[in-house]
């Protein structure tokens, strides 16, 4: 089932979560552990990211420095295959323009297809310092726009070389949206202006950056309203557990933490920081429910144990 229908559905709120793949090598049952944890809660779907090469150095016994490249956290298409069989819950899977050839990002949409996933997320992804190599025969989506343009085109049946018979796919394009702006966009007028051109190459609904501040995610909508952005927005929510968080998720996702937030965090210790998390975000949901907007997205990393207690709070009040 595709996401923009899963918006319709009654039974609100609808809670929706994104995990992320374990690193090479590791054990997946973590990561089901916790979306196990999250059935009680019915999810509609869960997000699955995804994470290009990444360039690393080791220094050579003659002083000199050898270049790697590699992918520390594989495995995006596999994990969403076994939510979906083991579960029984839509996944989507991540979709980067950086780290990937189109050619590459087609691979991977024929085979989400062949799996029955129909869904997907369109991002351009971080700037990790590793550039494709691209030969005249091999070409990359340089934007979110451009990679949904080409899942847009693989759904009219039109494929990156001539196909005989080419069954043309079916998926539903979700694309990234920032209450507080991009960090690389000039003001928040360009960013929707630009977020509207994903839109209108076909995106079918957005999912926002976390925000700390309901009312700056209220703005962010109506702006999008204003210059013709119709589709559903889906607020994206997450817990502050730690102290070091108030410095680690403003320097990684440029995010605001509100002063009171922060000065609440700071007057306690480390072992008290996920219980005002907790409460901040319940009275972000019930703020969100009341502002209408009835589906939540949260971001998990390690454990689903504190979204548990928020989501099973907003419950017993809905």
């Amino acid at each position: 089932m595709k996401v923009i229908d899963l918006l319709t559905n009654e039974g609100s709120p609808r809670v929706s979560y994104e995990i992320v793949p374990p690193k090479r090598g590791g054990s997946v049952s973590e990561i089901l552990e916790i979306i196990d944890g999250l059935m009680e809660f019915d999810p509609p779907w869960v997000d699955v990211t995804s994470h290009s090469a990444q360039i690393y150095y080791e220094e050579q016994a003659d002083g000199s420095w050898r270049r790697h490249v590699k992918r520390k956290r594989p495995g995006t298409l596999g994990l969403c295959a076994a939510i979906k069989s083991r579960f029984g819950v839509e996944s989507v899977p991540h979709l980067l323009c950086q780290g990937f050839t189109r050619e590459e990002s087609e691979d991977a949409l024929i085979e989400l297809n062949y799996l029955g996933i129909q869904n997907v997320m369109a991002l351009r992804g971080d700037d990790n310092g590793f550039n494709k190599p691209v030969s005249v025969d091999r070409t990359t989506n340089e934007f979110a726009v451009d990679l949904v343009k080409q899942v847009i085109a693989m759904n009219e049946g039109h494929f990156l070389e001539e196909l005989i018979d080419a069954a043309p796919t079916d998926f539903c394009v979700g694309v990234a949206g920032y209450p507080e702006k991009h960090f690389e966009a000039p003001n928040i007028t360009w960013d929707v202006l630009n977020l509207k051109r994903k839109v209108d190459a076909g995106a079918e609904y957005v999912t926002s950056q976390m925000f700390f501040e309901n009312q700056s995610f209220i703005t962010f909508v109506e702006r999008c309203r204003e210059v013709g952005i119709t589709v559903p927005i889906i607020p994206g929510l997450k817990i502050l557990t730690s102290k070091r968080q108030l410095r680690s998720l403003p320097a990684r996702f440029n995010v605001h933490v509100p002063e009171a937030l922060a000065t609440e965090i700071e007057s306690v210790t480390d072992e008290q920081v996920a219980e005002i998390g907790i409460a901040w975000a319940l009275k972000q949901c019930e703020g969100l429910v009341d502002a209408g907007f009835p589906n939540l997205h949260f971001y998990i990393i390690q454990t689903p144990a504190h979204v548990s207690q928020v989501v099973r709070s907003l419950r017993k009040m809905a």
